[in-house]
């Protein structure tokens, strides 16, 4: 054995190599050894798998490692249902927009959303002067109205309108925050709604109204206005769908055409032709922020119903457009100090007591529930009717106690009935309200005895002819003994029929009308359009029957007429919008007559006498202008009338109490006699003067053959007495002689 101590090398394996193992040596020996690798230190994803390999030793670390497991859990399930619910909720919100995206029709079919129409009525010259239904103007678009309209009504609604897609998130937010910093619920008050978000609920979402759902048109407009988070929920695919199917032009198009503006005005175009007279497309900056004003009220803000209130809401229409760059602040300030104001038949507000009247007169299908666009023209007089009005509030203001509450009506008329003004009571300008002119029946008192002396007249007696006025009784079946007296309490004896109704003498009328017959009285006053049931008994004369201010106004016009019947008409022609052949036309004017224009002619000498120096002196007008008439005072007081005429028109004047609270200190002969006295001096002023159809009697020069007849049996008694003494004298002097 060799004894050599050198180190043995290592013995290695070959290095396995595709190519040739000797290569393969020759390579591995001439590379280079390398280095031992140095331990690493565990990355943060080794130390996290570590964790989650299992919990780390110790009370708290294990405590701590399970509670730090539970929340990423939840919040790992939090963020895996949101974004499933959000893609849910994406879905079902796409779908609803497509869903309503294809329901929508043209946007020009939404422009006009009414289901009624709309009434137009025209006075006695063709202006207009009133209107009732919803009105409709007309199809405006955003190209054609007003330039300063549009830039109102943007800055005051929606001033991001032209960038947004629909709905604004910002708005809604800075809603909710005014809301709640103004202590009222989130959405209660201001919505933070878009224009397109407004147009969906003009839409109602798409649900019409239909009048077989049992609500009204205001309920189911209510409904679609009501505001609450599900129903800004519903608002959302709405409105996008509107985006998606209609350019913002369109959107705002619809908006101008549908919105309510007050006073039964729909759209802007309607709004502004009925508060200024004018086309939407004309409107100043004054006039447009007025109208853009009464989106947020209408009725509120309305200038028909508070001129300054709306006045002043536009000044803050104007500070908004200058804000947002739409007016300089010289455009303004202009516009501030020419505030909007209304046109003249706007201002008046005319005739609503008249135009109520003939909405009741003409067929409902063509007035109060038209669906078509209704043209009605009537005999209503604008001129008269201001004559009125003024005469009504001069009287109240300068002869009756502050605070009263009694109430008067008026009416004007023509002979041949036409009524050309009327005033239901003291508040002017109203419609819908109770009108004491045709709806109130009250008891008419002495205003009745006309109709008993035309029927004496008519049968042949005289104004001259004599009737007694002293005590009478009468006995009436069932009711027992019945004694009129006279309004002074005392009797005057022997009086013409003149005299009589002058002084408004209660026997004589009583003795007149029991010797001519009360179905003769009823007759006349009936054929005159007194239409109501009339008193049965003998206080028939004395007007204890009820009828309306119209009916007696119209009875005296009969008078007028020379003795005919009239029946009292408003309405001339009704005709469609847009068709030039009326449907219908006057329903009203001269009848049959009733009695004989003697008759009439000698009654109206005898109203004359009345006015000149009877009980109706206050009435006389003060140019001297000829008029008759008749007063009226009911037992206690409850009711005073006037009712007379000129040669040109009749007026009927009524005042009392709504609740037959007596009058205090009224009667005919006063204060109705003043303001029918105000009323004809302002209705004739600058007319020429006509005289009355008037028959003057003869002198009298012989006591009135017409005796009463509860007298006549005295008389003949009389004089069959004196006739026997006659012939006793003469035969006892024949005998005698004999």
């Amino acid at each position: 054995m060799s004894s050599d101590k050198r180190k043995r090398p290592v013995l290695r394996a070959d290095a396995r190599s595709a190519g040739h193992p000797a290569k393969a040596r020759t390579a591995a020996a001439k590379a280079p050894a390398k280095p031992k690798p140095k331990p690493r230190r565990k990355t943060a994803a080794k130390r996290r798998s570590s964790a989650r390999s299992g919990p780390p030793r110790g009370l708290f670390g294990r405590l701590f490692w399970a509670i730090r497991r539970l929340i990423g859990w939840i919040l790992g399930l939090i963020f895996a249902i949101t974004w499933r619910g959000i893609a849910v909720l994406l879905l079902i919100l796409a779908g609803s927009v497509a869903y309503h995206y294809s329901t929508l029709p043209p946007a020009l079919q939404l422009t006009d959303g009414r289901v009624r129409g709309s009434v137009t009525l025209l006075d006695r010259d063709g202006d207009v002067y009133a209107w009732r239904g919803d009105q409709f103007g007309g199809v405006i678009d955003a190209n054609t109205v007003s330039p300063h309209l549009k830039n109102a009504i943007i800055a005051t609604e929606d001033r991001r309108f032209y960038q947004h897609f629909g709905i604004s998130p910002r708005g809604i937010a800075s809603a909710v925050r005014i809301n709640l910093r103004e202590g009222r619920g989130p959405l209660s008050g201001h919505g933070g709604s878009t224009i397109t978000q407004q147009v969906a609920k003009l839409l109602c979402l798409g649900t019409p109204y239909k009048p077989e759902s049992g609500m009204t048109e205001a309920e189911y407009e209510a409904d679609c206005r009501r505001g609450g988070i599900w129903r800004k929920v519903k608002e959302v695919p709405y409105s996008l769908a509107l985006e998606a199917a209609y350019t913002k032009d369109e959107i705002l198009t619809i908006y101008l055409n549908r919105a309510y503006l007050g006073a039964g005005a729909r759209g802007f175009e309607a709004a502004s032709q009925r508060y200024f007279g004018k086309s939407a497309a004309e409107v100043d900056p004054a006039e447009a922020a007025m109208l853009a004003g009464l989106l947020v009220a209408p009725s509120r803000f309305a200038p028909t119903n508070d001129l300054e209130r709306s006045q002043r809401r536009a000044a803050t229409i104007l500070r908004l457009m200058e804000q947002e760059g739409y007016l300089s602040a010289t455009d303004a300030a202009v516009a501030r100090a020419n505030p909007a104001t209304l046109s003249e038949a706007a201002e008046r507000r005319a005739g609503g007591y008249f135009a109520d009247w003939v909405m009741e007169e003409g067929p409902n299908f063509l007035t109060s529930e038209t669906t078509e666009d209704v043209i009605i023209r009537t005999t209503f007089d604008q001129d008269i009717q201001a004559a009125a009005e003024e005469a009504l509030k001069y009287v109240f203001e300068t002869k009756v106690s502050p605070g009263s509450k009694a109430q008067a009506a008026i009416v004007v008329m023509s002979a041949d009935g036409a009524v050309r003004a009327m005033v239901g009571g003291r508040k002017l300008q109203v419609s819908g309200a109770f009108n004491r002119a045709t709806q109130a029946l009250r008891q008419t008192g002495s205003a009745f005895k006309p109709f008993v002396y035309a029927a004496a007249l008519d049968l042949g007696y005289r104004p001259n002819d004599m009737i007694l006025d002293a005590p009478l009784t009468i006995n009436i079946p069932g009711s027992g003994p019945w004694s009129p007296r006279n309004y002074t309490n005392n009797f005057y004896g022997e009086v013409t029929l003149t005299e009589a109704l002058k002084n408004s003498l209660n026997t004589p009328a009583v003795r007149l009308s029991e010797q001519v017959g009360r179905e003769n009285v009823r007759k006349v006053a009936s054929d005159f359009g007194i239409a109501r049931e009339m008193a049965p008994g003998p206080a028939l004369a004395l007007g204890a029957s009820e009828s309306t201010l119209l009916e007696m106004t119209a009875a005296y016009a009969g008078i007028l007429n020379g003795g005919s019947s009239v029946a009292p008409y408003g309405l001339t022609e009704l005709r469609l919008l847009g068709d030039s052949e009326p449907l219908m036309g006057q329903a009203g004017g001269i009848g049959e007559r009733v009695v004989s224009q003697r008759a009439a002619q000698e009654l109206t000498f005898m109203m004359f006498q009345v006015i000149e120096t009877g009980t109706g002196g206050r009435a006389k007008l003060p140019d001297g202008r000829q008029a008759a008439g008749k007063t009226g005072t009911t037992q206690a007081a409850r009711d005073a009338w006037f009712v007379g005429f000129t040669a040109d028109y009749v007026a009927g004047i009524w005042m009392g109490y709504d609740d037959n609270t007596p009058l205090t200190g009224v009667t005919g002969g006063g204060l109705p006699a003043e303001i029918w006295r105000e009323t004809m001096r302002r209705v004739h002023e600058g007319d020429p003067q006509r005289p009355l159809p008037m028959t003057l009697p003869p002198p009298r020069v012989e006591p009135a053959p017409q005796i009463a007849r509860q007298e006549r049996p005295q008389i003949e008694d009389q004089i069959r007495n004196a006739a026997e003494r006659v012939l006793r004298d003469v035969l006892g002097g024949l005998l005698g002689r004999n």
